[in-house]
Parts: C-alpha cells; structure tokens; sequence
C-alpha cells in the first residue's frame, strides 16, 4: 500500500513539473520524470502518460493566454516585443500547424504554443499536434532511461 501511495505522490509532481514546465515559468519535467522511472515505482507508460498530459495542459494554458493576449499585442507594455511576434508569425505562417511538431523544445516550443493561439489556430488541432510532439519527446526520454538503466545493470 506504500508503495502505491508513493507512486501516486510521484506521479502527481511529475504531472505539476510537467504541466509548469510547458508554461513561461521554468521547469524541469524530464529530470522529474527520469527520477520518476529510474525509482521504478510508476509504470513507464504511466510515468510518459501523465507527464504528456501535464505538458498538454499547460501548453494549452498557453494557446488560451496567446489567444486572451491578442486583443493587447499593439499596446506599448506587451510583454512580447514585436519583432519576435512578427518572427514567430512569420515562421507560422510559412509552415502554419506542422510548427507545433516543434512544441516540445525548450523555450521555443513554449513561444510556438502562444503564438497558436495569437493566430487563433483551432484548438482541436492543436491538442493533436501538440499531443504528438510532447508525448514523443517523453516516450524518447522514457526510451533513453530504459537503455541507460539496462546498460548499467
């Protein structure tokens, strides 16, 4: 019983991390979610399934916030500058949805989500795009954990 109430408790902060870590706010859900695996207390699937969840969340808090901030983006205490507007906009509009493949880098993924939702890209769509990109980039670091933790054994 421990060790499921473990379980849940360190899911639960992979889920927070994860769903921080999508936000502007910095965040650090791989190491969360390395820790996680190599306890070997969660299920990976489990452990990659919460932590894309928690990432989706959090990056569609960010489309939501883009999308509320349109409405301000010509007024002088925008917290974006308008060149990076115009850059992230100009690479959106020469590769549209398909930039949200890149949603899972640092930083840059974050600014895409955003910009998604200045440019009010449907929601639906997002939530595919952005499900694919994240949950890969858990699944690889879930795979990495996995043939670093056999290679030590």
């Amino acid at each position: 019983m421990e060790a499921l109430s473990e379980s849940w408790l360190e899911l639960g902060a992979l889920f927070l991390s994860a769903f921080v870590s999508a936000t502007i706010l910095p965040g650090t859900s791989e190491a969360v979610l390395i820790g996680v695996l190599a306890t070997a207390s969660a299920a990976v699937w489990a452990a990659v399934g919460i932590a894309t969840i928690g990432n989706l969340l959090g990056s569609m808090l960010n489309w939501a916030i883009g999308k509320y901030l349109a409405s301000f983006r010509d007024h002088k205490r925008f917290p974006v500058s308008p060149e990076k507007i115009a850059k992230a906009e100009a690479l959106y509009a020469k590769y549209g949805i398909w930039t949200l493949l890149l949603s899972w880098l640092p930083l840059f993924g974050d600014a895409l989500t955003i910009v998604a939702g200045l440019l009010r890209a449907p929601l639906w769509i997002f939530i595919l795009f952005v499900t694919i990109a994240k949950g890969a980039r858990y699944a690889a670091v879930a795979g990495a954990v996995g043939l670093g933790l056999s290679f030590w054994k």
